[in-house]
């Protein structure tokens, strides 16, 4: 097992022992056990997966959709620290779906670079959460 913290702005999100956490990477996603080498690295937006238990199948792993931070795996610990991190649980599709709606608008409408980077950040940063969304709804099936 190894000890993994979720910290966001807001506080701690997450805090257990687990048997894997999966994190998107800029090298691509990588999946921490117990043992991992020591790594300092930078989480793009993605979703960082918990699996809590070795016997634990693909679709019981609890997913966070979160927008980027640092990961630090340090003496049999992980620490992500993100701005935020949403729970699947926690997530309101129509409502994701409407700000994905929302910053597309602004995108088509902004007349800078720094507005339209701003849109395109909106947008991906929803679309990590629809997809957290999705996760989820596929699971209850």
């Amino acid at each position: 097992m190894i000890r993994f913290e979720l910290v966001t702005l807001s506080g701690l999100k997450f805090a257990g022992d687990v048997y894997e956490v999966l994190l998107p990477t800029m090298e691509g996603e990588i999946g921490v056990l117990d043992g991992h080498m020591p790594l300092i690295s930078v989480a793009t937006h993605g979703v960082v997966s918990v699996r809590r238990n070795s016997s634990d199948r693909d679709d019981m792993m609890e997913s966070y959709a979160t927008n980027g931070g640092v990961i630090e795996v340090k003496d049999n610990v992980l620490r992500v620290l993100v701005d935020e991190a949403d729970h699947e649980t926690d997530i309101d599709e129509t409502e994701v779906q409407r700000a994905i709606t929302e910053a597309k608008r602004l995108k088509s409408q902004a007349k800078d670079q720094v507005s339209i980077e701003h849109a395109q950040s909106l947008i991906d940063r929803h679309e990590v959460r629809l997809q957290v969304a999705g996760l989820r709804r596929r699971k209850r099936r």
